[in-house]
Formats: C-alpha cells, structure tokens, sequence
C-alpha cells in the first residue's frame, strides 16, 4: 500500500512519475479525441487504425535492426506505425468511396489483413538473431517497466502536443460530427476536418503503443467517451469528461504497472477505464441505472397517488393496496379508507387538474403529447400562469369538470 501511493503521488522516483504523468496525458487525448470520432458515429475506424500499426512496427524494427542492430528505437518505431496505420486507413477510405463496401466491412477486411501481416511479421522477427526483440511483445498489450526516460519524455510530449491540437479543432470537428452540412455553409471544409480528426485519432493510437499496446487502445478511445455520455448532453462538457476519465483510468493503469515488472499496463487501464464506465452506468443523476430505477418508482408513485385521489373525488371505492399505502403515508385518508379534509382538498385539486388537462389535450394535441406532465403531474408546474388561467376560464368556476366547453 505504501508503494502504491507514493507512485500515485508521484514520489516513487522521477522516471516513474514521467511516466504516470505521460499516461495521463495521453488518457486525456485519446478520450477527448474519441469523444469527436464517437460524434461522428465512426467509433471502429479507431480498431483498425490499432490492428493495422502492427505491420509497419514490425517493419520498422526489422530495418532498424538491419541497420543498426538494435531495432527498439522509439521514434522509428512510431514512424512505422503511423506510416502503416495511415495505409490502412487510406485504404479503408478508397475501399468506401470506391466500392459498394459498408464502412465496417471494409474496417473489417483491413484491421484482418493488415493484423495478419504484422502477426507473419513477428514471427519472422522472432527468427532473427539480431535487434534486442526482447521486449517488443510489450507494444500489443502496452508495458511500461522498463521505460527509458527519453521515451517517457517523448510519449509525454506528443500526446501534450496532441492535447493542444483537439484543443484548438473542437469547434470545427463539434460542428461535422452533429451537421456536417451547415459546416460546410459555414466555410468548413468538412472532408479535411474528417482527415485531420482520423489523423489525430491515429495519433493517439501511436503515440499509445508502448503505454496501451495496439490492442487495447482502441479501448482507451471509446470506453471514456461512451462513460461521458451518461453525465452531459453537451457535446463541450462531454469531451472533458471523456478527457477526465481517460486521464484517471491511465493514471491508475499506469501506478499499478509499476508495482510489479509482470503487470501489462494496457490491461490495467482497459479495466480502470471499464470500472468508471460502470461507475456512471450506475451512478449518473442523468441516465444512470440506480436513477432511472429511482425515476420510474416515483413515476409509479405519482401514478398511484394520482389514480387514488380521482377514485375519492369520485366516490369510487379503491382496491389496491400499493395505492392505499400511499394515500395513508400523504395522510389524505384515514387507516379505516375514509378520506381527511387534506384529502378531499388534494382529491378536488386532482380532479380539477383532470379537466384541465382533458381540455388542454383537446385544444393543443400536439404539445400535450410531448408535455412533461402526461396528466400525472400539476399541469401548473408545466404551463404558463396565463395559459393555466386561460384553461380555468373555459372550464367555468363550479362547472361541472366532466363538461368541457372549447
């Protein structure tokens, strides 16, 4: 436990705090930046762009080991990848664009065959007798022991400088994500910004190999923004929240990692970042489980409450019990079923709010269809005072409710 927080608090040696701190940074890239590509309803180019760094890292390695002899060069390693990982998405573009292909079933064929050549590659890297491959398994499933301090600076820095960039594009790529043809009347170049999001994306993800592995970043750049979505309806606050989320999960994954050599430090986040999406699945006032189960009995509630006052404005007997129970807790009736001032007071209310809500319904159909109230709630909490007084007038004081003159 002690080791655990001081490398929380950033006090288990310096390079272990780069690396924590470069994770971090990099949770909150690819969160932000997955937020905009979830938008954008294209959630599974991110699974592509992943399986297909895999060929151009092998390739990388086998020329540098060929050159060199030590083919673990960080930002050769990188270039590799995004070389490859830009292949496979231009291909999945010109697959789309050219042929009667779906989007996800070009996806498919290029995560398949570009994954499936990097596999042949690795094998082949593992017959070599050069390169110091030791280690390099470490990119599928992410590993950070062992992190050199010039490669922690290094993931740190670009996954900042990627921060910035989404920083600086979220109106344009907000504005393509939710009309991308009002973005272009605006002067947006919608098919650039496309690019420049895929390209971002696919900047994450390379930057992401040697923390998350190709494997699972992709997890890194939906988990975070699907968890989001339970909090807001707003496409701003969503992206920091994304962003909020991806930086916790990776700052855990990455603490955890150093604690043991043997621990992947994709998993780890993979799993933390899946805890707090179970966190807000449960938790969220909004569209969390525990809330909408809360809504729906008070929903329930309101039903029974409202059911069992126009059964005592109309002198109707009333039989179920759940029904009873809440007239009783209200104190609108008495333990023997006859009903207290209180309750005749809230059974006329009731009933006078009945007809108001029949004429409403009968003078604007479309409205009352989306209104709030559905005739469980005062119609007052939900119309204007004027409007309400408007109803009153038409349904006449002392009139019979069941009469409504229009």
């Amino acid at each position: 436990m002690n080791g655990f927080l001081q490398a929380l608090l950033l006090q288990a040696g310096y390079n272990t705090a780069l690396v924590t701190v470069g994770a971090a940074i990099l949770g909150a890239s690819a969160g932000a930046i997955g937020s905009f590509v979830l938008l954008r309803k294209r959630a599974l180019v991110s699974d592509a762009i992943s399986h297909a760094t895999l060929p151009g890292l092998a390739l990388a390695f086998i020329i540098m080991a060929g050159l060199s002899g030590d083919g673990r060069w960080l930002p050769g390693l990188m270039i590799g990848a995004g070389i490859s990982a830009g292949l496979g998405l231009l291909v999945v573009d010109w697959l789309t664009a050219r042929t009667r292909l779906a989007e996800d079933a070009a996806i498919g064929a290029v995560l398949s065959v570009f994954f499936g050549a990097g596999v042949v590659l690795m094998t082949v890297i593992q017959t070599l007798q050069t390169g110091r491959q030791a280690g390099l398994s470490g990119y599928l499933l992410g590993s950070t022991a062992g992190m050199l301090r010039s490669e922690a600076q290094i993931i740190a820095i670009a996954a900042a400088v990627t921060g910035l960039a989404i920083f600086l594009l979220r109106r344009p790529f907000t504005l393509v994500c939710f009309d991308a043809e009002y973005a272009a009347v605006r002067g947006i170049n919608v098919r650039a910004t496309d690019l420049a999001m895929m390209g971002l994306l696919m900047a994450v993800t390379v930057i992401g190999l040697k923390v998350a592995g190709l494997v699972l970043i992709v997890a890194l750049t939906i988990i975070p923004p699907v968890a989001a979505r339970f909090w807001t309806d707003r496409p701003g606050r969503m992206v920091v929240i994304a962003a909020m989320i991806g930086a916790v999960a990776a700052w855990l994954g990455a603490v955890v990692s150093s604690l043991d050599r043997g621990l992947p430090t994709g998993s780890l986040i993979v799993l933390f970042s899946f805890a707090l999406f179970v966190v807000s699945m449960l938790l969220s006032p909004r569209r969390g489980l525990l809330a909408g189960i809360a809504h729906r009995l008070r929903f329930q509630g309101l039903v029974h409450e409202r059911q069992g006052l126009i059964a005592l404005a109309r002198a109707e007997p009333i039989y179920d019990s759940q029904t009873l129970r809440r007239l009783k807790a209200r104190g609108w009736i008495r333990p023997d079923g006859v009903a207290t001032l209180k309750g005749r007071a809230a059974a006329a209310a009731a009933q006078r709010d009945e007809a108001r809500w029949s004429l409403y319904r009968n003078l604007h159909p479309e409205a009352a269809a989306g209104s709030p109230s559905q005739g469980i709630r005062p119609l007052a909490e939900v119309l204007p005072p004027d409007l309400i007084a408007d109803l009153d007038r038409r349904l006449g004081a002392g009139s019979d409710f069941h009469e409504v003159r229009i």
